[in-house]
């Protein structure tokens, strides 16, 4: 086999899982990073999946969030300025001294 050294700098903490997570796969670091980098040239792009599961603060402001529109305190949408300020104005009445 013709093989090639690749030197990259990691964050250690996640070298060690990976590494972890490897070994519990069935799999060394350097067989995942190889079946990696093989598809990225067969399929000419790189990908990546975003499942990672929201933080508890995430999930905290999303909630607060929700509650705000409901109340109404986030805008609408607007088609031109004069609408927006007077949004604004009944809006500044409307909720005087509840918005925190």
């Amino acid at each position: 086999m013709n093989d090639a050294v690749i030197n990259i700098k990691i964050n250690k903490t996640l070298k060690l899982e990976a590494q972890q997570l490897a070994e519990e796969l069935g799999f060394s670091l350097s067989s995942l990073i190889n079946a990696c980098l093989k598809q990225i040239v067969r399929t000419r792009s790189v990908s990546f999946d975003a499942s990672e599961e929201p933080s508890d603060y995430m999930i905290k402001m999303l909630e607060k969030s929700k509650e705000d529109i409901k109340k109404g305190y986030v805008s609408p949408a607007f088609d031109n300025v004069d609408d927006a300020i007077e949004w604004l104005n009944s809006s500044k009445k409307k909720y005087a001294g509840k918005i925190q």
